[in-house]
């Protein structure tokens, strides 16, 4: 049961939406979670690459997302929530503010597009490891 304080529904709310993010991530192929840096942010891999950070600040719900660089650019111009990327290189990365702004056929689109440019960086004798192990 959910509770009726209004702090608590937004943190259930929010909670939410991180595990549908996070669980959208870790069904990509030989996707996992680390916490390399502590509990947050919560970083998606698929070999030794990142390609998404999963995390809340000031109450609100980021992901950060590899992208190339053109498309970066229209993202941002197209949605208020895209940014360049949160402590990251701000030409190959871009921080999306879940909250509902942005489609969420738009969002798991940019979480795809992150892991592809990211899987096709890993080398061949990592993909081929990868792909024997899934």
């Amino acid at each position: 049961m959910r509770s009726k304080d209004p702090m608590n529904a937004f943190l259930e709310m929010v909670s939410m939406d991180i595990k549908e993010v996070t669980e959208y991530c870790l069904s990509k192929p030989n996707a996992f979670i680390d916490y390399p840096f502590g509990p947050e942010p919560a970083v998606i891999k698929v070999g030794s690459r990142i390609f998404a950070f999963i995390h809340i600040m000031n109450k609100k719900l980021y992901i950060s997302l590899k992208c190339d660089p053109f498309i970066s650019q229209t993202l941002r111009q197209q949605y208020a929530a895209v940014i360049p990327g949160y402590h990251l290189n701000k030409k190959h990365w871009n921080t999306v503010t879940i909250d509902g702004s942005v489609p969420d056929n738009e969002l798991i689109w940019m979480i795809d597009h992150s892991y592809e440019l990211v899987y096709k960086r890993l080398s061949k004798a990592d993909r081929a490891k990868l792909n024997n192990a899934g």
